[in-house]
């Protein structure tokens, strides 16, 4: 288990000759007044990075060994974390820097702990495979390598309906739920992080060869999946696609990463996830003459459109599901679905 140390509670306002508060197991060290009456007192100034009353949020300027304790939009409390450690909004505690990257992914204003707890109730349930694998954290530092993900719009409500529907379609391919199970089938997201049964899943060729040995199944978040997808994600985020692809499985972080890479990068003539769901992407007129149009039916098409859409899909289940995770999810973020779930009636991608 990582080592951090974590906020317990609110600061006290008022606090004796010394200008430490310990806060649970560590040490925050606040910026204060001179002492009057034998009191010092915490300076309330203007915070440009407080959105709300509650919140704490880490000044990147200060290489996020200070942070914001926020008292209202713009309004709050300069505090420093103790020494060697610094504010990881993550885990909104202070944190060793080797945890976390300091002004990383924004994404934690739209998507909280308490947000993934609640949209991952069994993730870490016996009967998945590998408990306490994926990770608030980890996600949170996989999303600080791809500007943008999750934060690029200035409307809250978008950044939340992407992140609902990335969390909607990666809980399908990693779903654990059935009709009756408990807290309902779209509870069970990130259950199992590998393919069954695997098949090589080799589809070779001169740019994207196979390795002797090694399977190219699904794995990970998205359940990336065949040798042409696994190089260039591996050559994008840092492994060895073509001899190793297990590497996805051997760390959080890079295990999130596939997901997000998948999320973010064009391919041939589909657009990337992220573009359809942020309104960046508008369809030509073979996508409108397919009936692709934008919406999260779009994704699932990007995603596995030759299985599951389309009048002649051999896959009828998984496109419900889908739209089930991310109805469910966009809920708990206080989103609307938008239009087009469904790519039932829209031509798969050739």
């Amino acid at each position: 288990m990582r080592n951090a140390i974590v906020l317990g509670a609110l600061f006290s306002l008022f606090c004796a000759a010394s200008t430490r508060a310990d806060i649970a197991s560590g040490v925050v060290e606040d910026v204060a007044q001179p002492a009057v009456n034998g009191h010092r007192h915490l300076l309330q100034q203007a915070a440009p990075l407080c959105t709300a009353a509650g919140q704490y949020t880490a000044d990147p300027a200060s290489g996020c060994t200070s942070f914001w304790q926020c008292t209202a939009s713009g309004r709050g409390f300069y505090q420093q974390c103790g020494p060697g450690t610094a504010f990881n909004n993550a885990c909104t505690c202070c944190d060793f820097p080797s945890n976390f990257v300091c002004g990383g992914s924004p994404i934690g204003a739209y998507f909280t702990p308490t947000d993934f707890s609640q949209f991952f109730l069994h993730t870490n349930d016996g009967g998945c495979q590998h408990p306490n694998f994926y990770t608030y954290n980890a996600f949170v530092t996989a999303a600080s390598a791809f500007p943008g993900f999750g934060t690029s719009s200035a409307s809250a409500a978008v950044n939340k309906q992407e992140i609902a529907a990335f969390m909607g379609q990666i809980s399908h391919e990693t779903t654990g739920g059935w009709a009756t199970a408990p807290d309902g089938p779209y509870a069970w997201g990130l259950c199992f992080d590998e393919e069954s049964n695997p098949d090589l899943y080799c589809q070779a060729s001169a740019s994207y060869p196979c390795a002797p040995g090694q399977t190219y199944h699904g794995r990970g978040p998205i359940q990336l999946s065949w040798n042409y997808n696994y190089i260039p994600a591996g050559n994008a985020i840092g492994f060895d696609g073509l001899n190793n692809p297990g590497a996805v499985l051997t760390n959080p972080v890079t295990a999130w990463k596939t997901a997000i890479y998948f999320w973010m990068t064009p391919a041939g003539n589909k657009p990337s996830c992220h573009a359809v769901m942020t309104g960046g992407w508008s369809p030509s007129a073979a996508d409108a003459a397919a009936n692709r149009l934008p919406g999260f039916g779009v994704v699932t098409n990007i995603i596995n459109g030759g299985l599951e859409c389309g009048p002649g899909r051999s896959n009828k289940l998984g496109g419900p599901d889908r739209i089930g995770y991310y109805t469910r999810y966009a809920k708990l973020l206080g989103v609307s679905t938008g239009s087009n779930l469904s790519c039932d009636n829209q031509q798969p991608f050739v």
